[in-house]
């Protein structure tokens, strides 16, 4: 029995202007509880918008339109985290070469294992499951830092440097009860529980963000 799709399921698109191919590949897809979806070409899978839960891409390299190496490079471009598995009955040395090189997961040769083929897309899933979490967890992070004041942001570049409350107060011009309070509000909009965290936090955030000191510091 075909285990049944929700809409968590992951999706596994396929790219391949062979139908048999395509046919063989959906079934097998549907038995492991996958959504398969296929397409004759490149063009045509462009057409498809980005996909919002894990995913892969199984991609043959031989296409009648734009190859499986171009549409490679186009979607390290559009959707960098989309893993990509090469399927080929005409591949050579450097053709695979080119493709791991562009990040491919996996290049098989027609016939190929379906054992082989099926394990990587399970790695590629995984992957496309952590990179959709760390992607959910930074726009968090962005939300929460957003919410902080210019001067909350001021603040916390300042203490995530290394300086000390009364230091923060001389920089900004400001009293060390002033700093205090604001040390204290984006702690809690930032959701740190320590001093140690709210450094952890700012370092993913990047120099751009948590350590810009372009507001003024005349911000009240």
């Amino acid at each position: 029995m075909t285990p049944a799709v929700s809409p968590a399921t992951p999706i596994v698109f396929v790219v391949d202007d062979d139908i048999s191919v395509r046919e063989s590949l959906e079934l097998l897809l549907r038995c492991e509880g996958w959504q398969p979806e296929t397409f004759a070409s490149a063009q045509e899978f462009l057409l498809r918008p980005a996909a919002l839960g894990p995913s892969c891409l199984v991609l043959d390299v031989s296409l009648p339109d734009l190859n499986g190496l171009n549409l490679q490079t186009r979607l390290a471009l559009e959707r960098a985290d989309m893993p990509i598995m090469f399927i080929t009955g005409q591949g050579d040395v450097a053709t695979s070469v080119q493709a791991m090189k562009a990040g491919a997961v996996e290049f098989l040769m027609k016939p190929f294992k379906a054992s082989e083929l099926l394990q990587a897309i399970r790695e590629s899933l995984e992957c496309s499951r952590l990179a959709l979490a760390r992607e959910m967890e930074m726009r968090i992070l962005r939300s929460r830092y957003e919410s902080l004041t210019p001067r909350e942001r001021q603040v916390m570049a300042l203490i995530v440097s290394g300086l000390l409350n009364k230091q923060v107060g001389g920089e900004l011009g400001i009293s060390e009860i002033t700093v205090k309070a604001h040390r204290g509000q984006v702690m809690q909009k930032m959701q740190a529980k320590s001093f140690a965290e709210l450094v952890k936090l700012a370092t993913r955030l990047g120099p751009h963000r948590a350590l810009n000191l372009s507001s003024s510091v005349h911000v009240a």
